[in-house]
């Protein structure tokens, strides 16, 4: 297919097929379209190689677009039959899990050599660690619901009662969630048809985002594997509360889930913004109690339905023990471990637990996350620990005595990684080791490269699968002076 040198390929929305034959970082499809100048390439999220889709063009540049997946049009031979309701937040759930992982590690290691400079990244790989729980591996999940459905045999919208999972690329349309997708809870899941049922009968709408008016938002849960039990937080407008048996809806989740309900809350929120939190409004305990506890290598951590906790506990046990032996590798004395973005403590506890005599010194913005990391400290007796509630880059700058007197450095930055300006004061604390946890391994390639340059030589890498069928990887980097 010819093209001008200076025009563009596709128009924004055009609709096109394409055939994938790759993957890229982040769960991007990747095909190819012969031209006079080359091959164009257009990028597909949410797509395997072997599939023949069709995409709708989100952005098109001189060599590449983005485009959005609108349909599978031929499946992938490497994809499987699964017992469970595929969804929007699992797109690569029918593909082997051995595949999936193969595809996270190649595709991380590019990241490493094309962002980070290093040709010889698999020099330095330790291991790839697998989820020990590939499926109802989650301990919190959030349902929505709207007034709009996804039909999957119309392939477009339709107005009806909706309670399941956002719709793949919109804010306002939601695919019904008729049995367990496999990923949550599986008896929960699969009494959904019977809640939808109750809030139908309700005669109380579903939320309608174009509109913004209605009474159901959402339904968030929250599960402690320690205790087997699930807490549930039923989000709602104002509109017509008094209309709302609540009492009703309590004894039909005790019918569900027994003794295995541990709370409800509910939450009033009114607000009508385009993409609402559901974390947002005012928020009351109706019934049992408002916190779960769970159990991480030994020590026991209170979370309530907005805390930050870790999505997968079974495998984060096993990237908290890695981190816990890139700390301890070698045998010197480690006086002072610093852990920035520390959140809720989970790693800076941990750690105090299992290096005798260090001080353990927490940082982190959130002062909600800094509160839950002293009171789960207290419950734990750990001892050794100080948290402070501070942005990292600033208190790095205002307690300047710490340079040269720091064993390790743990950083666990958000997604986007670590400001320029907050890493080069890292560096200058001058640590022996630094142990750098990434939720996002595009950024921590990037910031390899700074530390490398800085002086530091990166000694080990692994990789953590925390989110089977979906593109998002964890990856945990040794580096030492």
């Amino acid at each position: 297919m010819g093209r001008h040198r200076n025009k563009r390929l596709f128009k924004k929305g055009q609709h096109i097929k394409l055939n994938i034959i790759d993957l890229a970082f982040g769960g991007k499809g990747i095909a190819k379209i012969p031209t006079e100048d080359g091959d164009f390439v257009c990028f597909v999220e949410n797509t395997l190689p072997g599939q023949k889709v069709l995409a709708s063009v989100k952005r098109c540049k001189k060599k590449h677009a983005e485009c959005k997946l609108l349909e599978v049009i031929e499946k992938s031979i490497d994809e499987i039959d699964i017992p469970y309701q595929r969804i929007p937040g699992a797109p690569y759930a029918q593909l082997p899990i051995e595949l999936q992982e193969s595809n996270k590690k190649n595709t991380c290691f590019e990241l490493f050599r094309r962002i980070g400079n290093i040709n010889n990244i698999e020099d330095y790989f330790d291991e790839f660690i697998s989820s020990p729980s590939v499926w109802h591996y989650r301990n919190k999940m959030e349902y929505s619901f709207s007034a709009i459905r996804y039909d999957f045999d119309l392939k477009k919208d339709v107005d009806d009662f909706a309670f399941g999972f956002k719709h793949r690329g919109t804010w306002w349309m939601v695919e019904n969630l008729d049995k367990d997708s496999g990923l949550f809870d599986a008896q929960l899941e699969n009494a959904f048809p019977i809640l939808k049922t109750f809030f139908k009968d309700s005669n109380l709408a579903p939320w309608h985002p174009p509109k913004k008016e209605g009474f159901y938002r959402f339904l968030v849960a929250r599960k402690s594997f320690t205790n087997d039990q699930i807490l549930l937080n039923l989000v709602t407008s104002s509109s017509e509360l008094s209309r709302f048996n609540l009492q009703a809806f309590i004894e039909l989740l005790k019918e569900i889930l027994g003794d295995r309900l541990a709370g409800l809350l509910h939450t009033i929120n009114d607000s009508i913004g385009d993409r609402i939190q559901a974390s947002d409004g005012s928020c009351k305990l109706v019934y049992g109690k408002d916190k779960i506890v769970e159990n991480i290598l030994g020590l026991e951590f209170e979370i309530s339905i907005q805390s930050f906790f870790q999505t997968n506990p079974k495998c984060a046990e096993k990237l908290y023990q890695k981190v816990v032996d890139y700390v301890v590798e070698t045998k010197q004395n480690q006086k002072v471990i610093m852990d920035l973005f520390c959140g809720t403590g989970t790693i800076g506890q941990i750690l105090s637990n299992n290096i005798p005599g260090a001080e353990v010194i927490g940082v982190d913005i959130i002062p909600q996350a800094i509160e839950d990391a002293k009171k789960n400290a207290e419950r734990n007796s750990v001892t050794g620990l100080k948290f402070i509630a501070e942005d990292v880059g600033k208190f790095l700058q205002e307690y300047p005595q710490y340079k040269d007197n720091i064993s390790t450095v743990v950083l666990d930055p958000p997604r986007a990684g670590i400001a320029p300006k907050t890493l080069k004061k890292v560096v200058q604390l001058n640590a022996a080791r630094i142990v750098y946890v990434s939720c996002n391994p595009a950024t921590q390639a990037r910031d390899t490269e700074y530390l490398l340059n800085e002086g530091y030589q990166l000694k080990k890498l692994s990789f953590v699968d925390q989110f089977p069928h979906t593109s998002h990887v964890e990856s945990i980097a040794l580096f030492e002076k």
